[in-house]
């Protein structure tokens, strides 16, 4: 039986750069941002306090432009920039659909949002506005899972939503063994010792510390975003203990 509320006051919802790719090569499908951002909105209107971090991986990726001969620094500062372009389409996408929301930025970037302060972020989303977090953590060397994993402590969450093309946490790549079996729930230590990619240790550890479970679901099945918020049993979940 569906709760009658969400099971959650305040979430984080992390979504890769690929994400936002839609059936595209590259950059921003317009269809499919409007559909995450309709998504999203509802969840809102639900009474969820939400805040969003996005990758940049649609248009830069630090380590890739690294491995390929860039300076590292020079090349994640530009996957930052990279982010703060996708947060600004995502925020654009949601008012469209009516939402308040508000990018903030690890770089200063005035011009064009604002600069993250946690207290001013923690405000915005008690006044029920959606805040997009942009520029990763502003160093280099860090992932947005990393950020996301940051910044979900830092405005005290209940739990961050990683969205993904696939349902759940699997024992290997579900896209290339049929006989890939999906975790319902693991350990942040299992997640590790068995390298199972949810994300980088530096954010699984983040998470682990401060007790911050960690839902990984398939955000292109419609509505399992609102199934999972209301209670739902939906992809895998990631917490101290399995």
């Amino acid at each position: 039986m569906e709760n009658a509320r969400p099971a959650f006051d305040r979430i984080l919802l992390k979504l890769s750069g690929e994400a936002l790719m839609g059936e595209m090569d590259y950059g921003i499908d317009p269809v499919y941002i409007r559909r995450i951002a309709g998504e999203v909105k509802a969840v809102s209107d639900a009474g969820v306090e939400v805040a969003m971090v996005i990758g940049g991986g649609n248009i830069f990726r630090g380590a890739g432009l690294a491995e390929a001969g860039m300076d590292r620094v020079t090349g994640d500062h530009m996957g930052m920039l990279a982010t703060v372009i996708n947060c600004l389409s995502m925020q654009d996408a949601l008012e469209n659909h009516g939402a308040y929301c508000r990018v903030m930025s690890a770089l200063p970037i005035n011009s064009v949002c604002e600069d993250y302060i946690r207290r001013r972020a923690v405000r915005h989303l008690e006044k029920g506005r959606i805040v997009l977090f942009a520029a990763g953590t502003g160093n280099p060397f860090f992932t947005t899972d990393s950020a996301a994993s940051l910044r979900a402590v830092e405005i005290g969450a209940d739990i961050m939503i990683k969205g993904t093309k696939v349902d759940g946490i699997y024992d290997k790549d579900p896209m290339k063994h049929d006989d890939a079996v999906r975790y319902q729930t693991v350990s942040f230590d299992e997640a590790i010792a068995k390298k199972l990619g949810v994300m980088d240790q530096t954010a699984i550890v983040m998470c682990s510390d401060n007790n911050l479970p960690v839902k990984v679901f398939n955000m292109n099945e419609d509505g399992d975003l609102m199934r999972l918020i209301m209670g739902e049993d939906i992809g895998t979940t990631v917490r101290r203990t399995a």
